[in-house]
């Protein structure tokens, strides 16, 4: 994930630095505290301390991950005026498949959420509508041709 970019909705961003700063706290509460176990009890390793070090592991790699995306994020914005009729990152787009209509907005990959109608822009269908306009057909081949014809399309919230 290293020299990723990571595309966030305002929202998704002021979570992430909100956890990141819990996560953070979080750690220099629980390495300073005085509950931290000692790591030798007699001559033999003290299982508490190995436990201990093997939370703030998982911690620290949380913390570094949320370190990550904050270091590589872009805020998904509303685009001008004159792009607001091409599919990007946060478009609401109304499609049809084989007569059945459908809506989602892509996201990033940290917000896509496929139950919640979020797709992100690099998932199959995602990728192939970006650029796109409102009467474009897109063919996507994974794993059997579908066509999406694009209905509308809708930049809210950015």
């Amino acid at each position: 994930m290293e020299g990723k970019k990571f595309y966030l909705t305002k929202q998704k961003y002021d979570e992430i630095e909100e956890e990141y700063k819990t996560l953070l706290a979080f750690e220099h509460n629980k390495t300073l505290g005085e509950d931290a176990p000692r790591i030798l009890e007699s001559e033999d390793l003290n299982p508490e301390f190995v436990s201990f070090q093997e939370d703030i592991g998982f911690l620290r790699s949380r913390i570094d991950e949320l370190q990550n995306v904050l270091a590589n994020y872009e805020i998904i914005g509303k685009p001008s005026k004159d792009q607001e009729n091409i599919i990007d990152l946060g478009a609401k787009v109304q499609v049809e498949v084989d007569e059945n209509k459908n809506e989602f907005i892509i996201t990033g990959t940290l917000e896509a959420n496929p139950s919640l109608g979020k797709i992100s822009n690099e998932s199959p269908v995602g990728k192939a509508l970006l650029g796109h306009k409102v009467g474009d057909e897109v063919v996507i081949n994974s794993p059997v041709k579908t066509v999406y014809k694009i209905k509308n399309i809708k930049y809210i919230n950015a």
